[in-house]
């Protein structure tokens, strides 16, 4: 509680930002003469006795109103001082001792003797519940206990006692003006709370705020502290470890280099190009350079290593470049077939010894590298193939799949800046070999994507052009890499897939796939020993003769390489062997055709050929076999055609099976010519005009496309129309044209074995293609009747059955 009593006139005394408190005693000095007048004034009412007195407690002393003075402007609360004593400072200086006595509310100002100020002001009386509630009680307990934890931190022990002798609640919250971390504005709000508990409150919530700011200062203090002494012992150790083994080696011990001068020693003794070295010395420079904290350092060396670790000029012995006759009998042993891979390879080797014995190993700063595409169907040994060249020249051998691959960085490696870089997959497989010139197998190079990343094929560009790779520059090595010793080999499914700027710089050869003997003849030497030992059976325990192959590679298989072939073998031989662990067969055995059936189930494709002639899919007219490239290789393509019937069925042309723009206009223009020469080839061609044409390619679930269906359609169509069936052992590929030209078209071996493996015996294709049977193999060319043609009408001569076997046209 507070209330004021009787008015008293005093001289002012201002303090300029700073706040006296009742019950403090403060020195002010007399130099000032605002203070030294209002001392003078109180003195001189003290010995008048005009002034108004100070209570019992400062009678007959001198009194001031101390006033807080912030930016020129009076508080409206003072209080009310005693001068004390008058004297010299410490510092020599006139001063005066005044103690503060009460609060005093400012009134009115008035006149008085000296030069200070006069107001008169009401002097506030403090009222103190007695006895103090329980809350008040504990009020005053805290704060004397976070009293003392402050004053016992600066170490004032002295003034601990004096706090806790403190009883009343007014002087206790008074006392706490003298803290020198509170404000002018803390301290004044001090002053204008006149109810003593508000006051007290007030007093511990500063100090509560101020002693959980210090809290949170010394243990930021701390941790920075703990973070120095750490960083300067450990200076202090590695300079102590430095002096002893400085020591060690002036005493001619082993001490051990740091590691800086390490890899230094490591890179001057390394067997490395010379720009090589002198980017590795600037590395180490750098190293030396940098803190044991920087993360530079940890990226130096990475880079170190990884090129300490390159085979820069290790370089396997080609011993197949000095024994082609050796090379070419270990391409025949481990692969059958395939001739123009061997021939090519065989030429590499061959003109890679005369140049090394004329000493043309090296010229303009490239080697004789190869870079050769093995382009083919699935299954026809592109990858093994790349294996058995490494074997044949004595290289070492490294498989870089390509499959899937988006991010450029993953052929030319990531710049050294990115948190994880890694050089390319060109430069690990290089590592990964331990030489500079081994057998790269560039695995399904027609799947590489592209996206946002960038174009990996475009990276590959360099790596592939034997006119650039010798200064290859991977992004994370940043040196020149010599790659032009290296025998690139990619493989592919498609051609078309790969980019025409990589193929450019690639040599194609094509693995068009393997004849019925030369599947057989694998099957013999290379599936069936190795299926044999993967089914835990003996050599001799299953024998399996040539028969039997022969109708698992042409029945139960129908494909360009030996895949499926394979699987069936195994298939076949694990039947065998569980049948003799559960006691139904002995072994050894030998399987024949005959046992086929009843092992595996029966054959999946049974060839055209040897169906009933009813059952066939020619046995009516409209229906025409044709051949096509698939990415599985060749393959067999039938035509079927139909007319509508005029009183149900409109007019035009329909075309179902899933056809490309190419084959849809290769029907238009099959159409188009027989409506034109219908007269001349007999036809009806009437009924072409008044019913619509439907020409259905069956498995619509397949994408076709190309124009090596138009005589298969034209044939069809004739067929159709004429009531003349198609011979069933004829096979036929060629684009027409509106005048009856029969034009070339590509994969004509591919189609041939196609042919062969369905059972055909007479295939017709274009005139202009028959160079390209010297590519097809001999005993392929003996089983077929080939008919070279220039004008769809030999076709129809060829293909459709005689005029007096005339079958009733289908509606």
């Amino acid at each position: 509680m507070a209330a004021t009593s009787t008015p008293l006139t005093l001289p002012v005394l201002p303090l300029d930002d700073e706040v006296v408190l009742p019950g403090m005693v403060v020195p002010l000095d007399l130099s000032d003469a605002e203070v030294r007048a209002a001392v003078e004034a109180a003195q001189a009412a003290a010995r008048d006795g005009s002034g108004g007195g100070a209570g019992d407690a400062g009678a007959g002393k001198p009194t001031v109103l101390l006033v807080p003075r912030v930016d020129g402007t009076y508080a409206g609360t003072g209080v009310l001082g005693t001068v004390e004593q008058v004297g010299r400072l410490s510092d020599g200086d006139p001063g005066a001792l005044i103690r503060g006595r009460g609060r005093v509310r400012i009134g009115a100002g008035t006149s008085g003797p000296g030069a200070a100020l006069w107001v008169e002001g009401l002097s506030v009386a403090e009222v103190v519940p007695d006895p103090l509630p329980g809350a008040v009680t504990a009020l005053v307990k805290e704060y004397k206990a976070l009293a003392t934890d402050w004053l016992k931190r600066r170490g004032a022990w002295q003034v601990v006692d004096r706090v806790q002798q403190i009883d009343d609640v007014a002087a206790l919250a008074d006392n706490s003006g003298y803290s020198p971390f509170l404000s002018t504005a803390q301290k004044l709000e001090l002053l204008e709370t006149t109810d003593p508990v508000a006051r007290l409150k007030l007093a511990t919530q500063q100090l509560r705020e101020h002693l959980a700011e210090q809290d949170v200062a010394e243990s930021i203090a701390k941790d920075v502290q703990e973070g120095v002494d750490k960083q300067q012992r450990e200076f202090l150790l590695r300079r102590q470890l430095d002096a002893v083994r400085k020591e060690l080696r002036e005493l001619g011990g082993e001490g051990d280099e740091d590691e800086a001068t390490d890899y230094r020693t490591r890179v001057e003794a390394a067997d490395l190009p010379e720009k090589v070295r002198e980017a590795a010395l600037k590395e180490v420079d750098k190293l030396e350079r940098a803190s044991d904290q920087s993360p530079e350092g940890s990226w130096i060396r990475t880079w170190l290593d990884t090129v300490l670790e390159l085979p820069w000029n290790e370089r396997t012995d080609d011993t197949g470049a000095y024994d082609i006759r050796g090379a070419q009998a270990v391409l025949d042993a481990e692969h059958a077939g395939l001739q123009d891979v061997k021939e090519r390879i065989t030429e590499y080797l061959a003109v890679r010894k005369r140049r090394a014995d004329r000493g043309l190993g090296v010229v303009g700063g490239r080697r004789g590298g190869a870079v050769l595409a093995l382009v083919g169907p699935p299954g026809v040994g592109k990858t093994s193939l790349g294996e058995s060249v490494a074997h044949a020249m004595g290289r070492k051998f490294v498989r870089v799949a390509l499959g899937g691959v988006r991010d450029e960085a993953e052929i030319r490696g990531h710049r050294r800046t990115y948190v994880g870089a890694l050089p390319g997959r060109i430069v690990r497989a290089i590592k990964e070999a331990g030489s500079m010139n081994p057998v790269v197998l560039l695995d399904e190079i027609d799947k590489v994507g592209s996206d946002f990343r960038g174009d990996p094929a475009a990276a590959l560009l360099e790596v592939l052009d034997p006119a650039q790779n010798h200064t290859f520059r991977d992004h994370y090595l940043e040196v020149e890499l010599d790659l032009s010793d290296v025998v690139f080999l990619a493989t592919a499914n498609v051609l078309e897939a790969i980019p025409e700027a990589l193929r450019d710089r690639m040599e194609l050869v094509t693995l068009d796939g393997y004849t019925e003997d030369e599947k057989v003849v694998i099957a013999r030497d290379h599936l069936l020993p190795r299926q044999l030992e993967r089914a835990g059976l003996e050599t001799g325990e299953v024998t399996l003769d040539d028969a039997a192959l022969r109708k698992l590679a042409g029945e139960y298989t129908r494909e360009a390489g030996v895949r499926n072939l394979e699987r069936s073998i195994a298939r076949l031989l694990r039947k065998v062997a569980a049948e003799h662990e559960l006691g139904d067969r002995e072994l050894p055995a030998a399987l024949g055709p005959e046992h086929l059936r009843a092992l595996i189930g029966r054959p999946h494709h049974v060839p055209e050929s040897a169906q009933d002639p009813a059952e066939r899919r020619t046995a009516v007219p409209g229906v025409a076999t044709g051949l096509a490239v698939t990415g599985a290789g060749g393959d067999v393509l039938f035509v079927e055609a139909s007319l509508a019937d005029p009183e149900t069925g409109g007019s035009g042309l329909t075309l179902t099976g899933q056809l490309g723009d190419v084959m849809k206009e290769s029907a238009q223009i099959a159409l188009s010519f027989l409506r034109s020469h219908g007269a001349e080839l007999e036809l009806p061609v009437a009924d072409l005009k008044d019913r619509g044409v439907h020409i259905h390619f069956p498995a619509g679930a397949v994408p076709k496309d190309g124009p090596s269906a138009g005589i298969t359609m034209t044939t069809a169509l004739a067929s159709l129309l004429s009531g003349r069936l198609v011979r069933t052992d004829v096979a036929m590929t060629g684009e027409v044209s509106l005048t009856g030209r029969v034009l070339p078209i590509g994969g004509l071996k591919q189609k041939l074995l196609a042919a062969h493996r369905a059972g055909t015996t007479t295939v017709v294709i274009p005139k202009r293609n028959e160079p390209d049977l010297d590519d097809v193999p001999a005993e392929i060319l003996d089983t077929l009747e080939i008919h070279p043609v220039t004008d769809v009408r030999q076709v129809l001569e060829i293909a459709l059955s005689p005029a007096e076997s005339l079958v009733p046209a289908a509606a």
